[in-house]
C-alpha cells in the first residue's frame, strides 16, 4: 500500500504550516500520547507498591539486621563516653538518661524514620540520593549533559512548579549562579566523606567495645590483648567482604533481633532490681536541672550522649532493600522501646554502682548469662560494622556515577539484590584505616569523640539538603519548612558545639579522613568537568562532516568503528583528530556515549537511545547508553550485543516511519512503545527528520531544510531498512574496533600554583591508578584503538 512520507531536502525555508504532514504527525501524536500514558502507569506502579500485612511484618523483621545494627549497638559505649571522668552527682545519671530518651525521640524517631526516610529516591537513601532528587527538580548538576528525552524514563519522576511559587523562586535562585551549584555539590560531598569516615570508625568502636567485655570476667587480661582481639576480628570481617552478604545475610536479622530482646530483658531486670526511679527521666524537667547545675563537663557530655543516635546515617544509606513502612514499623515496635529499656536499665545499675560506669553494659549483665551475652554482643557488633561498610560501598558507587570519584572496580556480589556490591580498593583502605584507629587510640573514649564528630556533621548536611527537598520536591509551605529546619538545626548545632571541645581528643580523626577523601573527590570532579567542557567546546560542526561527503574524504574500509565520547550531541574532537591523521575509516561509525543519570536505575528496555548522524549513505550513528547511579556495567559481551540490537531496531523503525506504516505494523517490529519512543526520540517535535541527529539543531547541518512530500511504498522502505541492516551486519562480521580518547589534562604555564598541584600531580596520579574505560567495558586489547590528545586548563 502506498503511503505518504516526509523527506528532507536541502535548500529553501522550513514550511512549518504545511498541511501535508497529516498522517505522520497524527501517528507521532498518537505514539506520544500512548507513551505518556504507559510511562505514567509504570511510574505509579513503581511508586505505589502494596504489601500484605504478613509480608510487611516479614520485611520489618529483616530490616533489623541491615538497617538498625549500628544504632542498636550504641548501648555498648554511650555511658562510658558520657562520663569519661566518673560521676560526680548521682542526679546527673537521670539528666543524662533524659537527654538520651529525647535525643532518640527527636532525631531517629521523628526526624529520620518519619521524615527523612520519606525523601528516598525510589527507595534509595543517602546524601547522593537526595542530590539526585534535587538534580531532577532543578538544573543544579555541574556537568550539564542531560536531555529532555531523559525525563521520559519510567524511573525519572519529577514535579512541576507554578511560575510564581516559592519552589519556583528557589529553583531559579539555585540555577542562577554556578557557584551555588558548586556549593550544593560540595555540601553533598562533605556528607558523603563523613559517612565514609563512619565506615572506618563504626567497626573500630563497635568491635573494640564488644571485645572489651573480656576484661570484666577476666580482669587479668590487659588492654593490649583486647585490642589484639578486636584487630583480629576486624581483619576477618574485611577479608570476607568479597563473598558479599547474600550468603550470610539471613543470619543478620535473627542476631540483631536476639540482641534487642536481650538488652531489653536485661534493662527490665536492672530497673526492677536496682532503681525504678530512673523512669522519672521521661520528664524533660531533668534535662533543665542537668544543665542548671552548670559546669563545662555537663555540656561536653553531650558528645557522649550523641553516640546514642549514631547509626542514623547508616539507617538512611541502607534503606534501599526495604519499604519505608517496614523500616518505620521495625523502629517503633522493636528498636525504640528496646533501646529505651536498655539505657534505663544501665542508668538504674549505675545509680547503684557509679564506679562501674566505664564498663556499665557488661557489668549490668547477670552473671549467669554473661558469656552468651558476650557472644551475642560481638555478633551484633560485627553486623553493625557490616551495615556501615556496605553503606560506604554504596556511596562510593554513587559518587563514581556522578563523576565525583576515580573509576574503581565494583563487584556485584548478589544476583538477587542490585544494591549489594563490593569495592575491593575501598575495602582494603577501610581496613587499614580502621586497624590504625583501633590500635592507635586503644580506648573507646577517643574513638567515640571521633565518631560523634562525623555523625553530627552528617546530620547537619542532611538537614540542609532536606530543606531543599521539602521546598522543591515536596513543595511544602515555607512555614513548615522553616519549622523543620530551625528545630533540627537547634538540636544538631547544640551537639556540634559540644563536639568542638573534643576535636583535640580524637575529634580530628574524621575531619582529616573526610578532608583527604574530599580533596580526591573535588580534584577528580574538577578534572572530569574540564574534560567535558573541552569536548563540548571543541566538537566538530556537522557542516564540516557533510562537506567531506559520504567517504569522509577517506577510504571506508569494512568494519564497524565504535567511537566512545562523553558527548550526547555533536561530533567529538577525537573523531576529527583521528580522520586527519589516518587515511581510512570504517564503513559504519557509531558514536557511543555512556551517560549517568540522576536516577537509581534505568530499565534495560530503555537503556539505549539511537540516532542517525548525517545522510543515510554516511552510515554514521549515535548511541547513548544511559545508566542510573545504582546500575552496574556487566563485564561481558552484553553491552556490545545490546548496542547492535538497538541499532538494528532503529534502522527498521526508521524505515517503517518513512513508509508511513500503521501503529500495528510498528509495534510488531518494535516490540514495545517505550522502545519506539526511545529509539526515535522526538522525531517530529524537533522538526528534524530521522536522517539527521535529533540532538543537533538543523541549522548546524547546512542550509535551511524544506519539507516536501513524496509517495513511496512501504515495502520499498522496508527493503531499504533490511538492506542497511544486512550491510551493518556484514561490517560487524568484518570486525568491530573500539576507538577511545586518551585525553591528558594539564595546567597552563600561567596557572596558579595550587591548580598546577591539583591537575599536574593529584589528578594525573588519580588518572594513572584508576581503571581505564576499556577495562570497565571489557574491550579486548586487540580491538582497542586509543587516540591521544592534550588540553590545558
Amino acid at each position: 500500500m502506498a503511503a505518504r512520507v516526509e523527506a528532507a531536502t536541502m535548500g529553501g525555508e522550513i514550511d512549518e504550516e504545511s498541511d501535508e504532514r497529516g498522517s505522520m504527525w497524527d501517528l507521532d501524536q498518537k505514539l506520544d500520547q500512548s507513551m505518556d500514558e504507559e510511562a505514567g502507569r509504570l511510574r505509579n506502579m513503581y511508586r505505589e507498591k502494596k504489601f500484605s500485612a504478613f509480608l510487611l511484618l516479614q520485611l520489618s523483621f529483616q530490616s533489623l539486621g541491615v538497617v538498625y545494627g549500628d544504632l542498636g549497638t550504641s548501648p555498648l559505649y554511650v555511658f562510658y563516653n558520657t562520663f569519661p571522668h566518673g560521676i560526680k552527682d548521682p542526679e546527673d545519671i537521670i539528666g543524662a538518661l533524659s537527654l538520651i530518651i529525647y535525643s532518640l525521640t527527636l532525631i531517629p524517631l521523628l526526624k529520620y524514620v518519619f521524615v527523612v526516610c520519606k525523601a528516598n529516591d525510589n527507595g534509595q537513601g543517602g546524601t547522593f540520593a537526595l542530590y539526585s532528587l534535587l538534580c531532577r527538580h532543578a538544573k543544579v548538576k555541574t556537568i550539564r549533559n542531560q536531555h529532555r528525552t531523559d525525563e521520559e524514563l519510567t524511573t525519572y519522576s519529577r514535579s512541576t512548579f507554578h511560575e510564581h511559587s516559592f519552589a519556583a523562586k528557589t529553583k531559579r535562585w539555585l540555577e542562577k549562579r554556578t557557584s551555588r551549584k558548586t556549593a550544593l555539590l560540595i555540601l553533598v560531598l562533605v556528607g558523603t566523606c563523613m559517612v565514609i569516615g563512619d565506615g572506618i570508625l563504626t567497626p573500630a568502636i563497635s568491635v573494640l567495645s564488644a571485645a572489651g567485655g573480656l576484661r570484666v570476667n577476666l580482669p587479668h587480661i590487659s588492654n593490649g590483648v583486647v585490642v589484639l582481639v578486636a584487630v583480629i576480628i576486624l581483619i576477618s570481617l574485611f577479608s570476607v567482604q568479597h563473598y558479599g552478604t547474600d550468603r550470610v545475610g539471613w543470619l543478620f536479622a535473627p542476631i540483631v533481633f536476639l540482641w534487642f530482646l536481650s538488652i531489653a530483658s536485661i534493662g527490665i531486670y536492672n530497673i526492677w532490681k536496682h532503681d525504678s526511679d530512673v523512669l522519672k527521666a521521661f520528664s524533660p524537667v531533668y534535662i533543665y536541672r542537668y544543665f542548671k547545675r552548670g559546669g563545662r563537663d555537663r555540656w561536653t557530655s553531650l558528645g557522649g550522649i550523641m553516640l546514642s543516635i549514631t547509626g542514623i546515617e547508616a539507617l538512611f544509606a541502607d534503606l534501599s532493600h526495604f519499604p519505608v513502612s517496614a523500616v518505620q514499623i521495625a523502629f517503633t515496635v522493636i528498636v525504640f522501646p528496646c533501646l529505651l529499656l536498655a539505657y534505663s536499665g544501665q542508668a538504674a545499675y549505675i545509680r547503684r554502682h557509679p564506679d562501674h560506669v566505664a564498663d556499665a553494659f557488661y557489668r549490668s549483665i547477670p552473671g549467669s548469662v554473661y558469656w552468651p551475652m558476650f557472644i551475642i554482643a560481638t555478633a551484633a557488633a560485627i553486623v553493625a560494622s557490616q551495615a556501615t561498610i556496605s553503606a560506604t560501598f554504596s556511596l562510593i558507587k554513587q559518587a563514581l556515577a556522578h563523576g565525583c570519584f576515580p573509576r574503581v572496580k565494583v563487584v556485584h556480589t548478589s544476583r538477587k539484590f542490585l544494591g549489594q556490591i563490593y569495592v575491593p580498593d575501598i575495602n582494603w583502605i577501610l581496613m587499614i584505616l580502621c586497624i590504625a584507629v583501633t590500635a592507635g587510640f586503644k580506648n573507646q573514649s577517643q574513638i567515640g569523640n571521633a565518631y560523634g564528630t562525623a555523625v553530627v556533621i552528617v546530620m547537619l548536611v542532611t538537614t540542609l539538603l532536606m530543606t531543599l527537598i521539602m521546598i522543591l520536591v515536596w513543595r511544602c509551605h515555607w512555614v513548615l519548612v522553616l519549622l523543620f529546619t530551625i528545630l533540627s538545626l537547634v538540636v544538631e548545632c547544640t551537639y556540634f558545639s559540644a563536639m568542638l571541645f573534643k576535636v583535640d581528643q580524637g575529634g580530628w580523626v574524621p575531619l582529616v579522613i573526610a578532608a583527604a577523601f574530599l580533596l580526591i573527590m573535588l580534584v577528580w570532579h574538577y578534572g572530569t568537568l574540564k574534560r567535558y567542557e573541552f569536548e563540548m567546546h571543541s566538537r566538530v560542526s556537522m557542516a564540516w562532516i557533510i562537506g567531506l561527503g559520504p567517504s569522509l574524504g577517506l577510504v571506508r574500509v569494512p568494519g564497524v568503528g565504535l567511537v566512545y565520547t562523553e558527548l550526547a550531541s555533536g561530533v567529538p574532537h577525537i573523531f576529527s583528530h583521528f580522520i586527519t591523521n589516518l587515511p581510512a575509516i570504517h564503513s559504519v561509525v557509531v558514536f557511543v556515549c555512556v551517560k549517568n543519570l540522576p536516577v537509581y536505575t534505568v530499565p534495560e528496555e530503555e537503556r539505549f537511545l539511537v540516532k542517525r548522524i548525517g545522510p543515510k549513505n554516511f552510515h554514521m550513528f549515535r548511541c547513548v547508553a544511559r545508566y542510573g547511579y545504582g546500575d552496574l556495567h556487566k563485564k561481558d559481551d552484553d553491552f556490545e550485543k545490546r548496542l547492535f540490537e538497538s541499532l538494528f531496531l532503529f534502522v527498521r523503525l526508521e524505515s517503517m516511519m518513512e513508509g508511513g506504516c500503521s501503529d500495528s505494523d510498528e509495534y510488531s517490529i518494535c516490540g514495545s512503545q517505550n522502545q519506539a519512543k526511545d529509539k526515535l526520540g522526538d522525531w517530529n517535535k524537533d522538526e528534524n527528520v530521522a536522517t539527521f541527529d535529533t540532538f543537533d539543531s538543523i541549522e548546524s547541518i547546512g542550509p535551511p531544510v524544506k519539507r516536501v512530500s513524496h509517495t513511496v511504498t512501504a515495502s520499498s522502505q522496508m527493503s531499504g531498512g533490511v538492506d542497511e541492516q544486512e550491510f551493518i551486519n556484514r561490517c560487524r562480521d568484518a570486525g568491530v574496533v573500539h576507538i577511545m580518547g586518551n585525553t591528558v589534562v594539564r595546567a597552563r604555564r600561567e596557572a596558579r600554583f595550587y591548580k598546577k598541584i591539583a591537575i599536574d600531580y593529584v589528578y594525573a596520579f588519580l588518572r594513572k591508578i584508576c581503571r581505564e574505560h576499556s577495562v570497565i567495558f571489557n574491550v579486548p586489547q586487540e580491538s582497542l584503538l586509543n587516540v591521544g590528545q592534550i588540553f590545558y586548563v
